[in-house]
């Protein structure tokens, strides 16, 4: 009995001191006023318990009208306090009870609603991980996720969440990543994968050597972005906010002169309480709310208001090929012999041995060729340097080595006896890029490595369109029959070959002085000058690139192409609700003045029908939050592309860049 009086009143106590609290208490006087009027007629009692209704649901809104006054900001606290106070003067009791009872009423419900806006943080909250099973001193230990150090072995179980970020060192698992990325599909995980602290394992068991614990998860620092985000202010935001500062004062101007001309101080008290901007100071930030909560539940982070409101305004997309519209991950296919002493093996060879020394993407698939072979991968040349735009150089035991295209070969006064040039160019053709290898000043063969087109990449360009995006550009560093190849694949409307990185930050510059706002979507490293210029920089798999959540615009967690389309969706979705909000809220205001002005609408009423375009408002935004079925539709590759030439030396010849 003693542990159920206790609970009940703890409950109770929650419940008093909680949201709904105030306006119980006040709903509870009102009622008892409206029974003792009833039982013994008007009189002193039933004013006075009236009178203490309106005391309790005012007090915190007098309070709140204060500490705004000290700020110097007057809100709508301050309207609402000013109304309620003069009718209790003036003895309308049940006009102050009802209006302070129904602001108490509309801010309860105002809370209540915003914290479902914001839900997916509390989802993201949610999944964030307790405990972590790591092995210590050969067995297996259970602690705190954050006391799990760096470079510890954890264990994920089937049906566990992974507590840390971290390489799968042994095992093999799926993983469901909606959490993180999106997917809807858990991701099979071998040795050697990424795992992200905040997924869930859905079968096998996983070793993983932790590479991100506590604040440092990719969870972690969604959370943070995200929670900034969502305090941050668009343009329009900003605007409204500078509007409600002059608005409210001439409110308060409006109600004095009319209660001076008119000499009925109800109407002036009235016009105070009709005036209230409530539904227009919270009609932008809900819907931002809504708008970055459903994003981040869909695997896609954008970095506050201002950003989602350019999203819908874009009308052209900069793309980078590698990695973006390809996968990335090009392989060798061709190894073509033209000197009379060489052979596969030889010309491979070299090749191998000048990539060595270089950090070029290109570099690994000639070494992972020549390593598959059986050809020796672990010489290192003396010297390499890398030739931008033309390839590289390097010497080894005395041979000096070029691999590279044409302009490589004319630099270093190499002449192109063979037809290497034409080999290159019919590889190039066929959307391969070509490296003509030579030595010591002679020319002995042609390796090409290709990199696959995305199958979702034509799919993706055909939903730009249909989001609004008039124009697609692609833009690489890679030989223009090569871009080409990928053009056709794609269907993009213009292609940009033979590209260096302030090539690329040239064009975005051009799109914008065409009147174009521009988003561009890249890896971050080389595309790094155009994304800083672009109106919008994006970051594709950002869950794996600490940098890519720090410095994007938007992050697209999955490295999945679809995802940039239904962001742009999105974004005009959440725009569309912004001023679908702002008419609501100035239409009330506008309706209620004028009904007040003429006569016919009370303070109560006003109040009621202001508090009603509030959770108007809001109900609005949260329509946000539902997930909307995208289009599926795949996109006509090869429609007509424009190839424009951007350094017409290089576009015309083989690059290795």
């Amino acid at each position: 009995m003693r542990t159920l009086h206790t609970r009940l009143h703890t409950e109770l106590h929650a419940g008093l001191h909680g949201r709904w609290g105030i306006p119980a208490v006040s709903g509870l006087l009102i009622a008892g006023s409206a029974a003792i009027t009833g039982l013994a007629g008007a009189g002193v009692a039933g004013d006075t318990v009236m009178a203490l209704a309106a005391v309790v649901a005012g007090t915190p809104i007098a309070l709140h009208a204060v500490r705004a006054l000290l700020a110097r900001v007057i809100g709508i606290d301050l309207l609402v306090a000013v109304a309620s106070i003069g009718a209790v003067v003036i003895g309308q009791y049940w006009e102050a009870a009802a209006v302070t009872f129904l602001f108490a009423v509309g801010h309860a419900l105002e809370q209540a609603t915003l914290s479902r806006t914001r839900s997916a943080l509390a989802e993201l909250v949610a999944v964030a991980p307790d405990v972590a099973v790591v092995l210590r001193d050969g067995g297996q230990v259970e602690v705190a996720a954050a006391a799990v150090a760096m470079g510890e072995t954890v264990l994920v179980k089937n049906g566990a969440k992974v507590p840390v970020d971290g390489e799968v060192l042994a095992g093999t698992g799926a993983v469901d990543q909606a959490s993180i990325t999106g997917e809807s599909i858990p991701v099979d995980k071998a040795v050697g994968d990424q795992v992200f602290a905040g997924t869930v394992s859905r079968g096998g068991l996983l070793q993983v050597r932790a590479t991100g614990v506590g604040a440092d998860t990719t969870l972690a620092r969604i959370i943070h972005r995200v929670e900034e985000a969502q305090d941050a202010k668009a343009r329009t935001q900003r605007f409204m906010d500078r509007f409600s500062a002059w608005y409210t004062p001439a409110i308060i101007v409006l109600a004095v002169v009319a209660g001076v001309l008119t000499g009925d101080v109800v109407l002036a008290l009235t016009l105070l309480v009709i005036g209230c901007p409530g539904a227009m100071v919270i009609s932008i930030p809900v819907s931002i709310v809504a708008g970055i909560g459903r994003a981040a539940k869909d695997g896609i982070l954008i970095k506050g208001g201002e950003y989602l409101e350019k999203s819908a305004k874009i009308t052209a997309v900069a793309v980078d090929k590698t990695g973006t519209l390809t996968r990335g991950r090009p392989r060798l296919t061709d190894v073509v012999v033209l000197g009379p002493d060489a052979d596969r093996a030889a010309v491979l060879g070299w090749a191998a041995l000048a990539e060595a020394g270089s950090e070029h993407p290109l570099a690994r698939p000639v070494l992972d060729a020549a390593r598959s072979e059986g050809l020796p991968t672990d010489r290192l040349p003396e010297v390499t340097e890398s030739i931008p735009g033309k390839g590289i150089t390097a010497t080894s035991g005395g041979h000096r080595l070029l691999v590279g295209n044409l302009a490589l070969l004319t630099q270093f006064g190499v002449a192109d006896d063979r037809g290497s040039g034409q080999v290159a160019h019919d590889l190039a053709v066929a959307g391969r890029t070509p490296m003509i290898v030579a030595v010591d000043g002679v020319v002995v063969g042609v390796v090409a490595v290709a990199d696959e087109v995305r199958p979702d990449a034509a799919q993706m360009v055909g939903e730009l369109r249909r989001a609004g995006v008039r124009k697609v550009v692609m833009l690489t560093g890679d030989a223009m029959p090569v871009a080409v190849a990928v053009g056709e694949a794609t269907g993009v409307d213009e292609v940009r070959a033979g590209l260096l990185p302030q090539d690329k930050l040239d064009v975005v510059r051009e799109l914008q002085a065409a009147g174009y706002v521009v988003a561009m979507v890249g890896d971050g490293v080389n595309d790094a000058p155009a994304l800083a210029v672009a109106d919008l920089g994006v970051a594709m798999g950002a869950a794996g690139s600490a940098v890519a959540l720090e410095t994007a615009d938007i992050a697209l967690m999955a490295d999945n192409l679809l995802k940039l389309p239904e962001a742009i969706r999105l974004a005009r979705r959440t725009v569309a609700n912004m001023h679908q909000n702002i008419a609501v809220a100035l239409a009330t205001v506008s309706l209620l003045l004028l009904g007040v002005l003429v006569g016919g609408v009370t303070m109560a009423a006003g109040m009621l029908v202001h508090e009603v375009s509030v959770l108007v408002v809001i109900l609005n935004a949260m329509r946000l939050l539902r997930s909307r079925t995208q289009s599926h539709t795949p996109a006509a590759a090869g429609a007509p592309v424009a190839f424009v030439r951007n350094n017409a030396r290089r576009a015309t010849e083989p690059a290795r860049r």
